[in-house]
């Protein structure tokens, strides 16, 4: 086989493998919990007074728990449930990972960019694209896993 068909074969396989209706999902979902992330972001940090690092902690808890509501109820809906609490409790730690990458590029931007400084919304937004893919991949393995089959 050539190299140029190979290579043509490795991405047919993996365009077919890919869930692309549940990335799709998760990844407009992921758009609202942007926004509710970067509500909460601003509530915490002029309504509240707290600084960006702190108020983005809380904004972020917030956005992930909405986010796995949705997800559970809209994106992995075949998928099993399990117990809510259970779950919830496994989608932020499965998401850990995504979201240590999410805050890392929101932390780095707001202590190197003084545009990011004076509107963290752009750290928020820079650090959602970030961790999206970790994100994704951690919640379908570990969290809304598929039923087993009968």
């Amino acid at each position: 086989m050539t190299r140029q068909k190979h290579r043509k074969n490795v991405w047919h396989r993996f365009a077919k493998a890919m869930p692309w209706r549940e990335l799709a999902c998760f990844s407009a979902i992921g758009v609202v919990g942007l926004l509710v992330d970067m509500g909460v972001l601003m509530m915490a940090v002029h309504g509240l007074g707290l600084d960006p690092y702190s108020g983005r902690l809380l904004s972020f808890l917030a956005a992930a728990t909405g986010n796995w509501a949705l997800n559970r109820y809209v994106t992995f809906k075949r998928h099993d449930r399990g117990a809510p609490l259970r779950q919830w409790a496994r989608y932020l730690a499965a998401n850990g990972v995504g979201f240590a990458v999410n805050y890392s590029v929101y932390g780095l931007l707001v202590a190197l960019a003084p545009m990011v400084k004076a509107q963290p919304l752009w750290g928020v937004a820079a650090g959602s694209v970030a961790g999206l893919g970790v994100n994704f991949l951690a919640s379908r393995r570990f969290v809304f896993r598929a039923h087993p089959p009968r």
